[in-house]
């Protein structure tokens, strides 16, 4: 390999991984970024929720970057009844922040949401939890 061909071929790598970069894929020696998030519903409200995350709000998240990780219900206390917990996952901090803006801005979302809140909301309180996952963990 010549040195010009070896300088276009890093020039090219560099550019393949700005572009990647740029568009929320993450290096391979980076851990992907997670968001645990918790919502609480209004009285009776819960199955409204689980709706509209089962017929529209998944794919929505997975059509703006988000990867859906799982979905859970508490089962041991008295939050079994209003309360929706779930993780997601992005490339990177940057990703995240895309995604949600693009997914906010939907108009899909945006009809989806006021057609599930025309009787009253469905969420009245929203928990986040921003995690990376430590060198030990099997999930990365």
């Amino acid at each position: 390999m010549t040195r010009s061909t070896t300088l276009a071929a890093l020039l090219l790598a560099t550019f393949t991984a700005g572009v990647a970069v740029g568009r929320g894929v993450r290096p391979a020696d980076q851990p992907r970024y997670f968001e645990l998030r918790t919502y609480t519903s209004p009285a009776g409200r819960l199955p409204d929720l689980h709706r509209r995350f089962r017929e529209h709000t998944m794919e929505i998240f997975a059509r703006h970057g988000m990867t859906n990780i799982g979905y859970w219900t508490p089962q041991d206390s008295a939050r079994s009844q209003n309360t929706l917990v779930y993780l997601l996952a992005y490339p990177t901090r940057e990703a995240r922040q895309q995604s949600w803006a693009a997914f906010n801005a939907d108009p899909e979302w945006q009809q989806v949401r006021a057609a599930s809140e025309a009787n009253g909301k469905i969420v009245e309180k929203v928990e986040s939890v921003f995690l990376v996952p430590t060198d030990y963990s099997p999930m990365k």
